[in-house]
């Protein structure tokens, strides 16, 4: 197992922030930002925006890493 993250998103679910992001017009930090300083946003929205802004940081640290 080495090399596993450890973290498996359903096939249903993937991709399905990128497209949310898509259709709002931004990138998907840039639209991971907005949906968290959005107060009406749904419970689920905010936990995809989350994910995508920590996912980000361990992709840098991987990336760092070598």
């Amino acid at each position: 197992m080495a090399g596993s993250s450890g973290i498996h998103i359903k096939a249903k679910n993937k991709g399905k922030f990128t497209a949310s992001a898509e259709s709002a017009g931004e990138g998907v930090q840039q639209h991971a930002k907005s949906v968290m300083s959005n107060p009406n946003a749904s419970a689920k929205e905010k936990k995809r925006a989350n994910f995508a802004i920590q996912a980000k940081k361990w992709a840098k640290k991987r990336k760092r890493r070598g």
